[in-house]
């Protein structure tokens, strides 16, 4: 089993910056793809970034720009740096590990208002 914990969510102005990150422990046996989702209020859950095991990012367009995605493989642990915040960027923020199935975190909100 693999555990993900997500941190460093909360409240941000419009334009104001914020960095999650994603701890994770378990029945790790390699370098996987790893991403950040998110899901608004009335909303489906989507992309936001992502970076595979090689380490090829992919972002979503309404991101592209603003956010970084990182990983410390030593730590197991990967991170969303969020700049240039909206109020459309409100949402619950998921991160995800494949490893033979999707896992899961919690989430964390992150609330920006305008």
């Amino acid at each position: 089993q693999v555990q993900l914990v997500e941190s460093g969510g909360g409240l941000a102005q419009a334009g104001g910056s914020l960095r999650l990150s994603c701890a994770a422990s378990g029945s790790i046996f390699s370098i996987n793809d790893m991403g950040w989702y998110r899901q608004a209020p009335g909303k489906q859950r989507e992309m936001v970034a992502m970076m595979s095991s090689g380490g090829i990012t992919n972002y979503a367009g309404s991101v592209k720009g603003r956010f970084t995605i990182s990983r410390d493989n030593a730590k197991n642990t990967m991170y969303l740096q969020m700049h240039s915040l909206k109020p459309e960027d409100t949402a619950v923020y998921y991160c995800s590990l494949i490893q033979g199935r999707n896992y899961w975190g919690q989430g964390t909100q992150v609330t920006v208002s305008s």
